[in-house]
């Protein structure tokens, strides 16, 4: 079965499909090997770890297809993967669904922000027209050979225009023909119950961002609520950070990393998993006598 019928299979399941965020490729093998089905390529982990600078839209669609590429190549459970505002008008969105299914990603997701766009959870966003945005989703269908390609609509407007708005353009971009929608950064229970009673025929995603506008609640919590599908966005690569600033500050304090081994993947592990022995393997096959 192709990943993209596997992904519509897996949203259309009673039990919520859990994806974590992948930075990179080696954090998308990473959520594969731990046994999810599915896995989310980060815009906001792409720009922190590509250009060590903020979600505010400095990746072109190149920069982000490249890297969407690389992690669809590397597992082979689906993967989401972001394409922001689709770079441009109704037209640069069809070219970008193009790359990004020719890349190997199951879906993406499309927002309804004026480019430069920002990051879900902070303030100062700027939405377009929905009439806009409907037509960037009917461009999106259009441009898809694969019709189980998944294509995620999501919507800024919960922050400066509130929630009704929200689900006003939810709904135009269901009509349009979205397979998902996401209604970013709603602001509490009740809200996140609204969302999900006000799409009862198309699955809904919840974005889980530590830190963020929306409370953390479990993978059970809102499969209750009634979402299909929760992606955990900026998790793995705050907690990556994390691992690498300790260990950093461990070298400046002691000059050594002895009290830090159990906290670190060792060496023959961390071969094992990026998959050294198959190279060496075919190293054998080829080697000249």
């Amino acid at each position: 079965m192709r990943n993209t019928k596997k992904l519509r299979t897996l949203l259309l399941n009673k039990r919520i499909l859990i994806a974590p965020g992948a930075y990179d490729v080696l954090s998308a093998k990473m959520i594969e090997q731990i046994g999810f089905k599915a896995v989310y390529m980060t815009g906001y982990g792409t720009s922190a770890t590509v250009l060590g600078q903020p979600d505010v839209g400095l990746l072109t669609m190149t920069e982000m297809a490249i890297r969407a590429g690389n992690i669809a190549r590397a597992v082979k459970i689906p993967v989401i993967a972001d394409a922001d505002t689709g770079y441009g008008n109704s037209l640069n969105v069809r070219r970008t669904v193009i790359e990004y299914e020719k890349a190997g990603v199951a879906g993406i997701q499309l927002e309804d922000q004026v480019f430069p766009k920002k990051c879900g959870h902070m303030l100062g966003r700027k939405i377009i027209p929905t009439k806009e945005m409907v037509q960037k989703i009917k461009a999106a269908c259009d441009a898809r050979t694969d019709q189980n390609f998944v294509i995620i609509a999501r919507t800024d407007a919960r922050t400066n225009h509130g929630l009704e708005e929200a689900i006003v353009r939810g709904k135009a971009y269901e009509e349009a023909g979205a397979d998902v929608i996401f209604i970013e950064s709603p602001e509490n229970i009740t809200e996140m119950k609204k969302i999900t009673d006000s799409f009862p025929k198309i699955p809904t995603l919840a974005n889980m961002v530590e830190g963020g506008r929306t409370p953390i609640l479990s993978a059970e919590e809102l499969e209750r609520l009634g979402f299909s599908i929760v992606i955990f966005s900026t998790g793995p690569l705050f907690s990556a950070a994390k691992g690498v600033k300790d260990y950093l500050y461990e070298i400046k304090a002691k000059g050594t990393t002895l009290a830090k081994l159990n906290d670190i993947i060792s060496f023959s592990e961390f071969n094992k998993f990026i998959g050294l022995q198959h190279y060496l393997e075919l190293e054998k096959r080829y080697l000249v006598d």
